[in-house]
């Protein structure tokens, strides 16, 4: 199928018939000499871990039609791309599209989903070599949308690309959506200290009250990545998940074998943030490090203490950004109590295509309701932040 001039679109039902060279060359073009992804969910290794683990595949409603556009013999762009069969694993919320498309007599699934599975973390979606950024980025768009025109698929989502790719998808027809995460940047702090010092006393003194209660949960908090991450970690790690996964979303969407994949080929972009009672973990959060940002993606634990959610999941992260010259913190999906903590609103980004006309203007309206909302909350809510409104406030 060829989207325009000699660039030809390939869709491909597992990775196995990429390269991986070539794939994260516009994966992670940054990454050539060894240092770290931007974004390491959309990397060959991570993508291949979830394929591989059973995590996607059949049976799971994330089935890979990988998407590849080639020009002159070479991979000049590529996006992960599945048909769904559901909704789940996406934190952009289209059930009511659904429901409602469903009253009108019309199938909503499968549809087809340009997504980092299960990972609600911003990052390119049209991943693209560098020079090949606007043609790309169309072909791959254009090529995507043509798939769900021939084969009578009710929609195509893009779900956590970045803004400057939402503004290209909107300029060539899809519809923009705008979400709402927390997200802790790095103000120039220098060390924890520094980030206390910019908050108001109140809450400055409640976080140093929170990080007291929890490190007195009667054990030690220990950061471990790359080879310091042992089997047996993931076995606590698999726990924390099962229990969480199963309050959350009912079904935990990854597989041991993921776990064990993850140990293999992912150790070095993993940081683990575990609560020791002596040699048993008893909590923790895990985390994916980026060339500039601190992912926080999982958290559980078998015994309950006060604060060590707070301490483990964002005050450790932040911790751990500033010691490493990271430059925000990720720290997933919703969560207005994060703000308390120095975590500020910041706008995520969707682009959806929908082939009936009539339900495309539905959403569309819909959307720019939603967005203005949207808008107006991450400012008021920007406006209740933690931090000092006078920079002259007296420091405890």
């Amino acid at each position: 199928m060829t989207a325009q001039g000699e660039i030809t679109i390939r869709a491909h039902g597992d990775l196995g018939g990429i390269d991986a060279a070539a794939w994260d060359a516009c994966a992670c073009p940054e990454a050539g000499d060894g240092a770290r992804p931007n974004d390491p969910f959309t990397t060959y290794r991570f993508l291949k871990a979830l394929e591989d683990s059973g995590s996607v595949g059949p049976g799971t409603g994330w089935q890979a039609q990988y998407l590849t556009a080639e020009q002159d013999g070479q991979i000049i762009a590529c996006a992960p791309l599945y048909a769904k069969s559901h909704s789940q694993g996406e934190y952009v919320f289209d059930h009511g599209w659904a429901e409602a498309y469903h009253r009108a007599g019309g199938r909503y699934y499968p549809k087809l989903q340009i997504a980092a599975p299960f990972t609600p973390a911003t990052g390119r979606r049209f991943l693209t070599r560098p020079g090949f950024e606007d043609v790309g980025r169309a072909a791959l768009i254009q090529g995507a949308v043509q798939i769900g025109e021939q084969n009578n698929l009710s929609s195509l989502h893009v779900t956590f690309c970045t803004e400057a790719e939402a503004q290209a998808g909107a300029e060539m027809g899809l519809m923009r959506r705008t979400g709402q995460q927390f997200h802790w940047h790095d103000e120039g702090f220098g060390d924890f200290a520094g980030f206390l010092a910019a908050l108001s006393a109140r809450k400055r003194k409640n976080i140093r009250k929170e990080r007291r209660t929890a490190q007195d949960f009667g054990g030690e908090i220990v950061q471990l990545t790359g080879g310091q991450i042992e089997p047996h970690h993931w076995d606590a790690i698999w726990e924390f998940y099962q229990d969480t996964g199963a309050r959350k979303w009912g079904t935990p969407y990854l597989t041991r074998a993921f776990f064990e994949i993850a140990h293999e080929t992912l150790r070095d972009d993993i940081l683990l943030i575990l609560a020791m009672d002596g040699d048993t973990p008893v909590a923790g959060a895990v985390n994916f490090i980026g060339a500039s940002a601190l992912y926080g993606r999982y958290w559980g634990c078998t015994e309950d203490h006060p604060c060590l959610h707070f301490e483990l999941c964002y005050y450790q992260a932040i911790d751990f950004a500033l010691a490493h010259g990271l430059s925000r913190v990720e720290a997933g999906a919703q969560g207005e109590h994060k703000l308390a903590r120095g975590y500020l609103p910041v706008a995520t980004h969707s682009l959806h295509w929908i082939r009936d006309p009539g339900f495309a203007e539905a959403v569309a309206q819909y959307l720019r309701a939603e967005g203005a909302a949207v808008e107006e909350d991450i400012e008021v809510l920007t406006s209740y932040g933690p931090f000092r409104k006078e920079q002259k406030e007296d420091q405890e």
